[in-house]
């Protein structure tokens, strides 16, 4: 065994993350993805806290956390990339270790990438390619990892990547990784066409929409589920994960702890692959934007779990019942 062997062996502890049918396995075994955004843990310096924070997902049940490479908010930049597909640094050393330390928990890190406004984020497709083509190099030895390639690409601002686009980032990345999973994720639940589209010129390993956030969806989305899988028979089968549902602190709307309960509850029914605790700061057009949970996790700002409000530790709670 050579020593090159071991070493890439080292790094890949963890399950490897696999597709069968309309669900994902972990070491070959089907696995329903029970996730929770952690989108800014690149600004998390201290091992200790991340491992913390792995630990105590993982008590509650979550195999899956969401990390974003591409991320700049509260005038902090904590890009794992650059627009040219330069590697930044300390940002791509947290992301390898972020990737590690969930292997060895059995937990699958989602790593999302989003086009957006020069010179932060990539504009181009060129731009948007040669960061997907570091990715790809970079954590080749992560089985538990997949890509979303574009967040919300469907949306009509600078986070727009066409269809065709998302099916060459696709290709470009499984010409270095023939087996990683991909994605595109969708804002908004997808139209008849569009998912056909996905699965055809997109080529994506799953679709990936986030739901409504208005009250009642919650309630809906067993009925999407399955007309989606409706969608599909007869032809490619792809998992459905509800990557980015409803969360509080967006809108008019705060969802309560029944409503996250709900939603997870009618997304397995009905033959999901996956779902996300999503969470984030307060949209309310006035003050810091405060609790900003996932979107800033510097030291200043408190450890995730501290950050989360009374509505969230009870469906956590409930978590733990189960």
């Amino acid at each position: 065994m050579s020593a090159s062997f071991v070493v890439f062996m080292a790094l890949a502890a963890g399950p490897v993350l696999g597709v069968d049918s309309s669900r994902f396995t972990l070491d070959e075994r089907p696995a329903f993805l029970l996730g929770i955004s952690y989108y800014g843990a690149l600004a998390i310096e201290d091992k200790a806290i991340v491992a913390g924070d792995l630990d105590e997902m993982k008590a509650l049940g979550f195999n899956w956390v969401r990390v974003w490479v591409t991320w700049n908010a509260f005038e902090n930049n904590v890009s794992a990339v650059a627009p040219d597909g330069s590697v930044r640094r300390p940002y791509m050393d947290r992301l390898l270790r972020l990737c590690k330390l969930a292997g060895t928990r059995g937990m699958v890190v989602d790593v999302t990438v989003t086009r957006g406004k020069a010179p932060d984020f990539p504009s181009t497709m060129a731009e948007h390619e040669a960061v997907m083509q570091t990715l790809a190099r970079e954590l080749k030895p992560y089985r538990n990892v997949y890509f979303d390639v574009g967040n919300e690409r469907n949306v009509g601002d600078e986070r727009h990547v066409p269809m065709s686009e998302v099916g060459r980032l696709v290709e470009s990345i499984k010409r270095i990784d023939p087996d990683r999973l991909c994605t595109a994720s969708q804002g908004g639940d997808i139209s008849d066409e569009e998912f056909g589209n996905y699965l055809e010129t997109g080529k994506v390993d799953f679709v990936a929409p986030h739901r409504g956030r208005y009250a009642g969806s919650a309630a809906e989305t067993g009925e999407t589920t399955r007309h989606y899988l409706d969608l599909m028979k007869g032809g490619r089968i792809v998992p459905v994960l509800y990557q980015e549902p409803f969360r509080r602190g967006y809108a008019d709307w705060e969802p309560k702890a029944d409503d996250f309960r709900t939603d997870l509850e009618q997304s397995k029914a009905s033959g999901a692959a996956g779902w996300c605790f999503h969470n984030g700061s307060v949209r309310s057009g006035k003050g810091d934007e405060r609790p900003r949970r996932s979107f800033d996790l510097r030291p200043e700002e408190g450890r995730l779990f501290d950050q989360f409000d009374a509505e969230e530790r009870a469906f956590l709670d409930s978590l733990k019942k189960r």
